[in-house]
Formats: C-alpha cells, sequence, structure tokens
C-alpha cells in the first residue's frame, strides 16, 4: 500500500519511483531493516527543505539518528550516482544528449550557524560573510554536476580546482564558463593539468545594476533553487561534506519534481489589487 503524504515535502508516488531503484541496496547480514526507506528520504527532504534541525524532525518520521546515518552512508556510497542518473533523465526529457559537453562553474558565500566550527569556516572580505563557500559546476539547463564545500576565505581561484579537478574524474565536460573571478592563472592551469577550457565570460562594459549575462545566468538560477531549500540558507553542517551532501539531496529534490513535472518551475504572476487607472 502506497505511504500517505504528511508533508508538502513528501515524495509523490511518481517521484518516488525515480529514486527508489537508486538507493544502495542493504548490506548482507544482520537483521532486516526497521524503517522504509521511502520514510528515510521524506525525513531527509523534509530537513533540508524547511530547515528545521534534527532534533526537531517530527516524531511520525523514524528517529533524527537513523535518518542521519542513512544520510552519510548513502552520501559516501551512492547520492553522486543518485543525481547523475537523475540529470540524465532530465537532459533526455529536455531533448539532449545524456551526458553534457560544457558546463558552467561558480560560487556563492553563505554565512555559518554556530555549529559550524572554525577549523572550517572563514571570512570572504568581498562579499562580507562569515562562513563557508560553495562551488558548483552545471551543465547549461542549471543541473549540478560537482559540489565542493570549503571555508568563505578560500580564493574562487584556488577553491575552483578541487571543484575542476572532480568535474573532470566524474564527467567528459572539458569546456566550463565562469566569471571574472576565475580569471588569471586557473584558465592557464586547467588548460594545463586538466586539458579543460574555461572560458571567462565577463560582464559588459559599463554595465550598472543587475544584468542577465549570456551564457552565465543558468548557474545563478541553480543557486537560487538550492536556497529556496531553507537548510541551505546558511551553512549549518559540522562537516563540509554533510554540507555537500545537503547541496546534493536538495538538487536530487529539484529534479525529481521536474521529471514528473516535465518543464522546470514557473513562479505564479503577482497580482495586485486596487491600482490606480492609468
Amino acid at each position: 500500500m502506497p505511504r500517505k503524504r504528511r508533508y508538502p515535502s513528501d515524495l509523490t508516488n511518481a517521484q518516488w519511483r525515480h529514486i527508489a531503484g537508486l538507493l544502495p541496496p542493504p548490506r548482507p547480514g544482520g537483521r532486516p531493516e526497521k524503517h522504509a526507506r521511502r520514510a528515510i528520504v521524506d525525513a531527509i527532504l523534509y530537513v533540508v527543505r524547511t530547515g528545521c534541525s534534527w532534533r526537531q524532525l517530527p516524531v511520525d518520521f523514524p528517529p533524527w539518528q537513523t535518518v542521519y546515518w542513512y544520510l552519510t552512508r548513502w552520501e559516501q556510497e551512492r547520492t553522486q550516482r543518485i543525481l547523475d542518473h537523475l540529470r540524465e533523465q532530465v537532459r533526455l526529457q529536455q531533448g539532449r544528449n545524456p551526458r553534457p559537453s560544457a558546463g558552467i562553474i561558480d560560487s556563492q558565500s553563505v554565512k555559518a550557524a554556530d555549529t559550524v566550527s572554525r577549523d572550517s569556516r572563514g571570512y570572504d572580505a568581498g562579499k562580507n560573510i562569515n562562513g563557508r563557500k560553495r562551488f558548483i559546476v552545471t551543465d547549461t539547463l542549471g543541473l549540478i554536476l560537482v559540489v565542493t564545500v570549503c571555508a568563505a576565505s578560500v580564493q574562487d581561484r584556488d577553491g575552483a580546482k578541487t571543484t575542476l579537478l572532480s568535474l573532470y574524474l566524474t564527467t567528459p565536460v572539458r569546456f566550463v564558463l565562469a566569471d571574472g573571478g576565475f580569471a588569471g592563472r586557473l584558465v592557464d592551469w586547467a588548460t594545463r593539468i586538466l586539458a579543460t577550457t574555461l572560458h571567462i565570460v565577463r560582464k559588459p562594459t559599463g554595465q550598472k545594476g543587475f544584468v542577465l549575462i549570456p551564457r552565465r545566468w543558468p548557474v545563478e538560477r541553480t543557486f537560487a533553487w538550492l536556497t529556496a531549500h531553507r537548510r541551505l540558507a546558511r551553512d549549518y553542517e559540522r562537516d563540509p561534506a554533510t554540507s555537500e551532501a545537503m547541496i546534493r539531496w536538495a538538487a536530487i529534490n529539484t529534479m525529481t519534481r521536474r521529471l514528473t513535472r516535465g518543464a522546470p518551475a514557473a513562479r505564479q504572476q503577482r497580482r495586485t489589487y486596487n491600482q490606480p487607472p492609468a
């Protein structure tokens, strides 16, 4: 009997079918799993979407210690594979090649909560933020390829090296778009070490205020998608690897909804009333 939805963040039956077969199988030996895996996934998505602390997880979910254990175990074994599979399905649905040939890199500095230790946080003087920095590479649809989390004090050119190396090892992408913050020696390093072309897309000359930069806007939109998940509005995780897991689950949540919907989400038009006549 299908599980009844209790919260808006719970997976629908159609969304669950996209994930169910991708989770790692139970380990051999030992006692059978006590809690349904769908309940575990719903609990993870509840935390990611609502931003509640683990200890405030509603009692009708499995115990928070159990949910957290599965989060860390699946992160070690299979979360990236789930992300890769869902991205391929979304790309096929959009009439694209399942494996992208180009990517877009960018970073985002976010404030860190008091649960984040000093050795994994830093101060970004440019953004005036004490916390952590997220590096992501997306395809041209804005779907995440790789993610790296580090202290906010790390310069973009330095943090991008780890991110681009992960991209090189896990995807066929060898052409990456970036903004001016990644210019300089990083371009030569990517060409020489990774055989990857890092193409810098600069702001229009004389730009004032916000201007949509062609070819780079999908990655900015992806950050907006991610921070719609309240757990990602700032960084609460003690371990940067857990922060990366939260980002991957937010991306998984976005892609499963997109697959069942058949198109990206569209915000409702704002309605205004009692406007004076023109």
